[in-house]
């Protein structure tokens, strides 16, 4: 016991000195001189990797390093696609849809992540043509460099992003990072912008996929009130009821109505 108090106090003395070593807190910096690497930066390595250090020239990347650029971009794919697209939102919504119809898993979860990729394939469509056409295309015709290219393309989808985000949920990730707001919305760094569309699309699933919820607990509520006043008390109201919220929602056309509100929820 006395060794364990010994360091113990040893230990609150190192955290005592350290804390008067420690620098002041800087303030607030620009938003352009943040100490995150830029993509830009990122790829001028690359290159100076791929050097030849005697001739002091860029090289073609040679064959290790296209295969660690490209397996690298393979495993960050799935991350990109899942929180810097419409996937997010619509998967969430389709899980509510799912849990309040009561069908366990029917669809299975297979079906719907499928629905939900093609569904956010249609609505970011308009944002990979522009990809395509204004940083692919120039690429591949060598009209413009890689770096460029890149910043062209998360110009695009950064673009896409601050249109389904909120102001309050950039203002506090800007807080966060402790620095000034630029003049411009599209002028912050994705390091900010990606986690605030991300919460932001959090918040707005779950409130679409509460408004689903409604007209089925209203259902639910109505047959447990028809059994309890019938003195059926001990046949579970999830079976009478799911009967009819699945022919409700087929009369309705449910999945139509779901996917064209999901499509047409992203401005």
């Amino acid at each position: 016991m006395r060794r364990i108090g010994f360091l113990l106090c040893l230990l609150v003395w190192v955290q005592n000195v350290w804390a008067a070593q420690s620098p002041a807190p800087t303030p607030a910096v620009a938003a352009g001189q943040t100490a995150m690497p830029t993509l830009e930066d990122l790829l001028n390595l690359i290159d100076k990797a791929s050097t030849d250090p005697q001739q002091q020239t860029p090289t073609p990347w040679s064959g290790p390093i296209r295969l660690v650029f490209l397996f690298t971009l393979l495993a960050l794919l799935p991350s990109i696609l899942a929180m810097m697209t419409s996937f997010t939102r619509i998967a969430i919504v389709l899980g509510f849809v799912r849990r309040a119809l009561g069908t366990q898993n029917i669809p299975p979860n297979t079906a719907l992540l499928g629905l939900a990729l093609f569904l956010t394939l249609f609505t970011m469509a308009p944002t990979f043509s522009k990809i395509h056409q204004e940083a692919i295309l120039p690429y591949l015709n060598n009209q413009m460099e890689l770096p460029q290219s890149t910043e062209i393309a998360s110009a695009a989808l950064k673009d896409f992003m601050l249109r389904q985000t909120r102001t309050s949920d950039l203002a506090v990730f800007v807080n966060m990072a402790r620095i000034s707001p630029p003049a411009q919305a599209p002028d912050l760094p994705l390091h900010i912008v990606t986690p605030a569309f991300v919460i932001s699309e959090f918040r707005t699933a779950f409130e679409i996929g509460c408004l689903m919820f409604v007209p089925f607990l209203l259902l639910d509520l109505v047959i447990s009130s028809i059994l309890l006043s019938a003195g059926m008390m001990m046949l579970p109201p999830v079976m009478i009821s799911l009967p009819f919220k699945l022919i409700l929602f087929i009369l309705v056309d449910g999945w139509g109505i779901l996917a064209q509100g999901l499509s047409l929820s992203f401005k």
